[in-house]
């Protein structure tokens, strides 16, 4: 399975009201180092209805980029009950 394919999958499965942090999902993925890669896959996500990329942030804890728009990422994680945004 390529790179692509395992980020894909890991923030498939991302629970509704949790996160992971792009380098979390980089470690799962199976490339700790590759976090700014996650966050171009993510950016180019070909399916957000089944891989939920609002729901991978910055390690910081900050929001991080999101192609529909930051205050759409921020709208969709205060939905889904994270209350924790920075």
């Amino acid at each position: 399975m390529k790179f692509k394919e395992k980020v894909l999958e890991v923030v498939s499965k991302i629970p509704r009201g949790k996160t992971m942090s792009y380098a979390e999902v980089a470690k799962a993925a199976g490339s700790p180092k590759a976090y700014r890669a996650v966050g171009n896959i993510m950016h180019n996500n070909p399916d957000p209805e089944n891989v939920p990329c609002h729901r991978v942030i910055r390690s910081d804890g900050t929001i991080g980029g999101y192609a529909s728009g930051v205050k759409k990422k921020i709208a969709l994680l205060k939905k889904e009950g994270v209350i924790e945004l920075k």
